[in-house]
């Protein structure tokens, strides 16, 4: 069978796949159809939060499998409970809603922020700040959401009632404020598709105590940055701040479909029944992954995320070819003298999977890599920067 010939035929084109195969792995490691090796710093994109083929992880959905594979909402489960509970209890939000990825769960949010203020503050109180240089997923609002302009081009009329304002700029943010009705401010603490960018704890601190003060909603989205993926659970937990609502995703199903949108008191009651649904959300299967997922990122966990996430950045920055390191945790954007590309290429030719992001090498390992496999793979990246 020829792969690459049946995908070109039968998928479509919107991606730009590598030359490679995956048939297999385990943990870190995966093997291509000629049997050659690699350390994945890609993790799927953040998502395989415990690696491929995670034991625990694996045996969650089998016995989970064995019981019931899928109900529709309009009856209990109990892995959709208990993991509601888990999330709720972790981080202090009163309830949850689940969908089946980023963008999803950010739709949720923003639904649910408009609902909210339309009840508060009236039905022309709807617009939504975002930042520029925001990514928040690729459907028709959340591309709106989304502060880049090239997302935009291709797909116009896209939802209205989103503005865009600089990140880092709190008189922008008041400007923009004073003279629209603002529903809602929606950030990434970490701007992940734009470049893996930390926002200015400061920024965010004054942002967040302004909305406050203002009666305007505060949504976090954890798509990328969170389930431990910076070092705390979440990642607005190094910011010093408490969202109204909170969207995550990727790492959370530990490799099955599943998003999460988490209510604050202040929100907890804006939904009611048929305001919002989702034939998959709440999977029975995709929930015990994630319960077998969250239970393991303890304390432990997250100092030794930051604490290899320090280690990356103490070996690459200064190294030759290599411009500056930026992120939080086990999420890092390396910026390169030589076109991020290339560098990414040369990696995979040595046996190393990173992602770009912008123009950077952007590192998403799994959150348990080996200190070992992760120095071998970052030995190979700077190689390739030099």
């Amino acid at each position: 069978m020829d792969l690459k010939a049946l995908d070109q035929a039968y998928i479509a084109g919107t991606y730009k796949r590598f030359p490679v195969e995956i048939v297999a792995g385990k943990g870190s490691i995966v093997t291509d159809t000629d049997g050659k090796q690699y350390i994945d710093l890609g993790s799927g994109i953040g998502v395989t939060a415990f690696g491929i083929a995670d034991d625990v992880w694996q045996q969650a959905i089998i016995d989970q499998i064995g019981k019931v594979q899928h109900m529709s909402n309009l009856y209990y489960t109990a892995p959709c409970a208990q993991l509601a509970e888990m999330l709720c209890k972790r981080t202090g939000m009163q309830k949850v809603f689940f969908s089946n990825s980023g963008a999803e769960a950010n739709e949720c949010a923003i639904k649910a922020a408009r609902k909210y203020a339309a009840e508060q503050h009236g039905a022309d109180c709807f617009t939504i700040a975002t930042l520029q240089n925001s990514f928040h997923g690729r459907t028709l609002t959340t591309l709106a959401a989304t502060g880049q302009e090239q997302f935009h081009k291709l797909f116009q009329p896209l939802t209205p009632g989103f503005v865009h304002v600089p990140a880092n700029d709190i008189d922008a943010f008041k400007a923009v404020a004073a003279e629209t009705k603002l529903a809602a401010l929606m950030l990434e603490c970490v701007q992940g598709e734009g470049g893996v960018l930390p926002l200015d704890p400061a920024y965010v601190q004054a942002a967040a105590a302004f909305c406050k003060e203002n009666g305007i909603l505060l949504i976090a989205d954890e798509v990328q940055t969170g389930n431990g993926r910076t070092g705390t659970l979440y990642a607005y937990e190094q910011f010093g701040i408490q969202p109204d609502l909170v969207a995550t995703a990727k790492g959370l199903g530990g490799g099955l479909p599943l998003g999460a949108t988490l209510f604050a008191e202040s929100t907890a009651q804006v939904f009611g029944p048929g305001d919002h649904g989702s034939t998959f959300g709440g999977n029975p299967v995709s929930c015990a992954a994630a319960l077998s997922i969250l239970a393991r990122i303890d304390e432990k966990l997250l100092a030794d995320v930051k604490r290899k996430g320090d280690m990356v950045r103490e070996s690459l920055e200064g190294a030759p070819g290599v411009k500056g390191v930026s992120g939080l945790g086990l999420m890092l954007g390396v910026e390169t003298e030589k076109p991020a590309a290339e560098v990414v290429t040369a990696c995979m030719a040595q046996g190393v999977l990173c992602l770009t992001a912008k123009q950077k090498v952007r590192l998403l390992p799994a959150l348990n890599i080996p200190e070992d496999v992760l120095m071998r793979a970052i030995d190979v990246l700077k190689a390739a920067c030099a």
